[in-house]
């Protein structure tokens, strides 16, 4: 496969547009996307080892010599866990590889809401993988019902933390911006 060479560098200068004059921040778009871009990556870190050690742990339980397989119902749900799991990491890491192939082709912004996509199917798939790990679980210590229970509750207990929260924060922060009066100097 042909690469073509990266186009060059404009030149930065501060006459380059303020990304968002109304947020006090005075940064062009482009220090405005490689703030984004570090600021997803230190999430990517905290995310990808926890990740990476849960899928690892999926794959070797059947090897262990005291792991006895479970009936046909826990054998699916295992098998539907593996492949969450393996999803969750390979969306995880997946802005890495975004990266690698955007590397100096002046492509941030492009990159950046692409890797934001694929972290939050990341964060999805992962929600899946702890319910159902849950599920799994409880229903083998317990019984069917009890892990019916464990793993809803634990699902919609990340549904609300990772994603009800901050659409309430999202929704509340636009609310006080949109009634908060403006600065002297923008008016």
């Amino acid at each position: 496969m042909m690469q073509t060479e990266p186009t060059p560098h404009p030149e930065v200068t501060m006459s380059q547009p303020d990304a968002d004059p109304s947020d006090g921040r005075r940064e062009s778009v482009n220090e405005r996307m490689a703030g984004n871009w570090a600021e997803l990556l230190q999430e990517l870190r905290v995310t990808e080892t926890g990740v990476q050690i849960l899928t690892g742990f999926l794959l070797t339980v059947p090897f262990q010599q005291r792991f006895t397989m479970p009936d046909d119902h826990g054998r699916t749900v295992y098998l539907g866990l593996v492949v969450l799991a393996i999803t969750a990491t390979g969306l995880i890491v997946a802005p890495v590889s975004l990266h690698r192939v955007l590397f100096r082709r002046h492509l941030k912004s492009e990159l950046v809401h692409e890797a934001d996509l694929v972290a939050r199917g990341g964060l999805m798939a992962l929600a899946l993988v702890l319910a159902g790990s849950a599920l799994l679980l409880f229903d083998i210590v317990l019984g069917r019902a009890a892990g019916v229970v464990a793993g809803a509750t634990a699902l919609m207990f990340l549904v609300v933390l990772w994603l009800l929260v901050p659409l309430r924060l999202t929704r509340r922060a636009s609310v006080e911006r949109a009634t908060a009066p403006l600065p002297p100097s923008r008016q």
